[in-house]
This record gives structure tokens, sequence and C-alpha cells, in this order.
């Protein structure tokens, strides 16, 4: 695969397996900070696990005032509270309250790159502390970062490279703040929606065209490292860099998904890959597992809708493909442990193809929301070990689906959900809900 890439070697990644041991890691890295710290994020909660993450970044700053510091959140989800709970004035509360304790100023920024958060969400992942790079699919609050009883599990990987690091940082210094489309979140004079909305309008006639700018570093060395970033269907590097991935499989595809709702192009590819002989493991959550799922039945309202429209989406899928599952080449493992939640999405092709990524890869990633990720080419499949053990950590908590039998039907359903999907078929709008969550 000849792309343009920055070498590494084995021993600069680091694979963490829990959302605490990324936690740990994290707090560890905002410790040492010399120079900088660049977190890029759906978005920072104010909960527990929020506010012990930017008191460690203040305190590091306090410490240390020539540190650069900046945080990168949607600017959408940084201005309202949680759905359901429409009383809270949103993270941007917390912004400021910390802003007015502490002398030392960090800059926290919110990305509007749609007028409105159902049309496209900043959803870029990584956060920068100096050299290394921390990058996973989650964002930071008590259950991104197990700070509570329950979880919602991720990927989590640590690289070190100077050159990566820098491409990050870059990135967000060209597109946002250099062009002044970055909100300062920390500000006490208001944002209007006439001015977020002129703002987003900029954002994305920016990222359309932008790219992560880096020098090739070390062809020689053994696994080398490609960034990719996209917003919107056209000209999309991550996007196409996906399909061009499961294009290119000869032996094995491992996905993971917490939302099986694949693009067209996604479907196409695999399909494609499963005629040519290739065997497929689809790792996905329970639709319980979702983080949209609602347990309590009085409390059901129409986004819990979502992880049922999921699930008659699987199974159609497993029952059209059912003659690859019972030869063994297509494998889907179901995940669910407890209460907890499954946040898991990227790629491995032929054991040396690793596609880290922010996206689900559904149709809202692939042509809404800005998104990223990280290519691992590991020819030498020096990196295969760590994986194993990652992907054997996951499996704990799966079991496999051989028949689309196992999959619930309408008629399983409690009464609101199977109410609702009746409704929302007959008029048609459970396509747009696939489109847009």
């Amino acid at each position: 695969m000849n792309l343009p890439s920055i070498g590494i070697e084995e021993q600069d990644i680091k694979v963490l397996l829990s959302p605490k041991a990324y936690k740990k890691a994290l707090l560890h890295q905002i410790k040492l900070a010399k120079i900088r710290i660049y977190i890029t994020a759906l978005y920072l909660q104010d909960d527990e696990a929020g506010r012990e993450i930017i008191e460690a970044l203040y305190q590091a700053k306090e410490k240390n005032s020539a540190l650069d510091v900046c945080i990168f959140v949607d600017a959408h989800r940084a201005q309202r509270g949680l759905i359901g709970q429409k009383e809270q004035s949103g993270n941007r509360a917390m912004y400021l309250a910390f802003a007015q304790k502490y002398l030392q100023k960090i800059n926290v920024y919110g990305i509007a790159v749609k007028p409105k958060e159902l049309l496209g969400v900043l959803h870029l992942k990584g956060i920068v502390v100096d050299d290394t790079l921390l990058y996973s699919g989650a964002s930071i609050n008590n259950v991104y970062l197990h700070q509570m009883s329950n979880y919602r599990l991720d990927r989590y990987y640590q690289i070190r490279s100077s050159a990566l690091a820098d491409s990050f940082c870059q990135y967000l210094n060209r597109c946002f703040i250099e062009t002044d489309v970055a909100i300062d979140l920390t500000s006490e004079q208001p944002f209007t929606k006439k001015q977020q909305k002129i703002q987003s309008k900029r954002t994305r006639s920016i990222v359309k065209r932008a790219n992560y700018n880096y020098a090739e570093v070390d062809k020689s060395a053994s696994i080398q490292i490609t960034p990719f970033v996209g917003c919107g269907k056209r000209r999309n590097h991550l996007n196409n860099q996906i399909c061009n991935l499961l294009q290119q499989s000869v032996e094995s595809v491992v996905l993971f998904t917490p939302y099986f709702n694949l693009p067209r192009a996604v479907t196409k590819q695999l399909t494609l890959a499963l005629k040519r002989g290739v065997k497929i493991t689809v790792i996905v959550g329970d639709k319980t597992a979702s983080d949209f799922f609602i347990a309590d039945p009085e409390k059901f309202s129409l986004i819990g809708i979502i992880p049922y429209l999921y699930e008659q989406i699987l199974r159609k899928f497993i029952k059209r493909w059912q003659k690859f599952i019972s030869s063994g080449q297509l494998v889907f493992k179901l995940w669910k442990d407890g209460g907890n939640s499954y946040h898991l999405k990227g790629m491995v092709v032929d054991e040396t193809q690793h596609m880290l990524t922010g996206s689900n890869l559904n149709p809202r990633a692939w042509g809404l929301d800005l998104e990223n990720g990280i290519l691992l080419n590991d020819p030498k499949k020096q990196l295969l070990a760590g994986f194993q053990q990652e992907l054997s950590n996951i499996c704990q908590n799966t079991h496999d689906i051989t028949s689309y039998l196992q999959i619930d039907s309408h008629r399983d359903y409690p009464i609101k959900p199977r109410k609702l999907l009746a409704r929302l078929s007959l008029s048609n709008i459970d396509r747009l809900l696939k489109r847009f969550l």
C-alpha cells in the first residue's frame, strides 16, 4: 500500500484494554506535559470525570504557564444539556466556572461544523500531549472513563510520534484557530445562533478542503502511519480509504461498529469481499448496549427507537447472507455486558492494516459529521499480538449469532417501541432516522 506515511516502531504503540486504563494514561500524560496538550472530542462533560480531567489541565497550566492547552469540542453539544435533561445549561457553564476560578487560561473552543446538531457535529478524536497521541473513539465523561459503576467500552491506543502529534495540532490550529472559526467557550459573552450559523458555514468551507499535513518520515520503519480526515460524502479521504481497505482485502476483515447501519458503499464492499472468499468478522453491540437504549419503559421516547431500528437492519442483513454465516465465512459477534454500553469502531484487514477511527461507520458519520482516523500499516504483523489481546478482551462479553432467528423481531419488543416502529414504518420516517442518527 503506497501511501504517504510516518514511520514508527512497535515499541512506539501501546494498546490500552479498558476505559480505566485509558483514563489513568490520560491523567499520567497530563501530569508529565511540558509543551502542549491538545484535546479533541465530541464533548468534555460536566460530571465527576470531566471535572477531574479539566482540573488536572488547569493544575498543569498553573505549574507551567508556558504549557499550550487547547480543548476542541462540538459547539452544539457544549451549549445544551443531556438528552432528556433540558434544565441543564450544558458543559459551557463548567468551562466558564473553571476559567473564573484559575488565573491561568486554557483555551476551550467550540466548533460548529453545521448550523444544527442534527445536520452534523465535530466528531474528531485524539488527545496530543507533547509527542504522544492518545487515540480513542471515546469522549470524556463518567461512563466513557468508567468513573462510576457503568462504563462504555471503546478502543484505546497510545502512539508516540512527534510527526503524528504535530500533524494533529497543526490541523487544529490551521483550520480552527488561525481562521477564527473557533468559538471561545470560556468567554462570558453570549454567542448567538445567528453567529453560530455564520461560523458553521465558514467551518464547512475550510474542513472540506483540509487534510493532515506532514513530511514523510522514515519509510524504512517497520510500521507506517497515515492519518485521515473527512467531512461529507464527496472527496472524503477517510471514507475512501475505508472502502479501499475492504476492496483490497484478501484473507480477513474484522470490523467494529456500535450501530449496525452501514453506509451503502461499505455494505457493497463487504458483500464483494464475501464473494471473493474473504472471512469477515463483525463485532457489534446488542441493542441494550447502545447509548440510545432506554431501559425504563415509562421513560421511553422517540430517541429510544434507534437501537430497535439498528437491530432490525442487523436482522435483515444476517437473514440475507445466512449462507455465509452457515459456512463460517461470515461471523457476527454480539456484545453485551449487563448495563454497560459498546462504542467500538474501526477495522483490521488481513491482520496487517489497522484502521483506528471515531467514525461509527453509519450514514451519519459517512455524510454529515467531521471525522478522522489513523491507518497503521504493519506488513510484518508486529501489532498482531497486541490486537489479538485486545480482541480477546472484547470477545469475553460477546456471543456468536448463527441465525437471524436469534435476533428479536418486531413482535418481541415492548409495546411502546413496537407501536412506534409501526408508525414510523408507515410514514417512512424510519428511513430519515437511519440517515441522521
